[in-house]
């Protein structure tokens, strides 16, 4: 989902992650103001435009995963579309303003409103970046932020990429670079986790694996990388694993 219209490069970041890394199908949603800045930036990706939170949940229904939070501003609006998309049940990734909104109420996020249809609990959620000192622009360095959660996979950045499941999985990626501190790069990871999410994969599983994929792709740039060098090499990444 794109903020609005000087607000657009994140949605952009996040989309292009999602198609690299294997989502058949990637849309952005984007208000009314948005729509003539994104529709000559984006050719694979699909455009919609939305009015507000309900016409949002009824557009986004038939996907298999959303991303929600990237620049879309912390406001009143922003928390409603993060209501209907939990009410719809597909996989989501709450990021960025999407969980900055939420300081010092998380439980309002953790319960949602509840939804309306079943969703498999493997695939429910998926809370990154964590806001603050360990947020995307200090990746690869700093101590990273404790914060547990009883229902949904959690992302903790730090010096190290801390991931955890409601079920007692944890696992510590130690492959970060400096590389990656830098804005943009968090759009890019959570567009890969959502593209991962769209294919099936459990969020634990897919959180794992796009922090790792993430971060040799910023090994791969090395100095001098900005976050639209990654989207292009996310390929070479999944080449390398398969061959």
């Amino acid at each position: 989902m794109s903020g609005p219209a000087l607000r657009t490069g994140a949605a952009r970041l996040a989309a292009r992650a999602g198609l690299r890394i294997g989502a058949g199908l990637v849309k952005v949603f984007c208000p009314p103001d948005a729509a003539m800045v994104l529709a000559p930036a984006l050719e694979a990706v699909m455009l919609d435009v939305f009015h507000d939170a309900d016409e949002l949940q009824r557009l986004a229904a038939p996907m298999d995963a959303m991303i929600i939070g990237p620049a879309a501003g912390l406001t009143d609006a922003t928390a409603a579309n993060i209501a209907a998309l939990q009410r719809n049940g597909a996989a989501l990734v709450i990021d960025a303003d999407g969980l900055s909104l939420f300081e010092g109420r998380a439980g309002d996020l953790v319960r949602g409103p509840g939804p309306r249809r079943r969703a498999d609990p493997a695939r429910r959620r998926v809370r990154a970046p964590v806001p603050g000192p360990a947020g995307p622009a200090r990746q690869g360095r700093g101590r990273p932020q404790r914060r547990r959660d009883s229902r949904r996979c959690c992302r903790i950045e730090g010096a190290d990429t801390v991931i955890a499941a409601p079920d007692g999985r944890l696992s510590v990626n130690r492959n970060g670079s400096p590389w990656l501190a830098t804005a943009g790069t968090g759009d890019v990871l959570a567009g890969m986790i959502g593209g991962l999410l769209a294919q099936k994969m459990d969020s634990f599983d897919a959180a794992c694996a796009a922090v790792w994929m993430h971060a040799e792709a910023g090994r791969a740039v090395g100095p001098g990388l900005i976050s639209e060098d990654l989207p292009d090499r996310i390929g070479p990444v999944l080449g390398a694993l398969l061959t």
